[in-house]
């Protein structure tokens, strides 16, 4: 996960994984241990296709959310899977 400054240490340190879903997209999966609303979004490398996001999703405290993307299919597949996220 990528440092924001202003992001408390329990959601830097919130449960992120990458993600295979029923639909075969990778994505991040991620569960918000704190006490605010926060909405994130998958941010996923794809080799030597272009970089993408998911789409932004917003999650209450306690509840816990997925985000996925599609690299385009002439690329070498997914590299990496991280987050982008806000406090709402």
């Amino acid at each position: 996960m990528a440092a924001v400054p202003d992001v408390p240490a329990a959601v830097r340190q919130a449960e992120v994984r990458r993600i295979t879903g029923l639909s075969g997209l990778p994505g991040a999966l991620c569960s918000n241990h704190t006490g605010q609303t926060w909405r994130f979004r998958a941010v996923i490398t794809c080799g030597w296709a272009p970089d993408v996001v998911g789409e932004w999703v917003t999650i209450g405290p306690g509840r816990t959310g997925q985000s996925q993307g599609v690299c385009g299919r002439l690329g070498t597949g997914v590299g990496a899977v991280g987050v982008d996220e806000r406090r709402v």
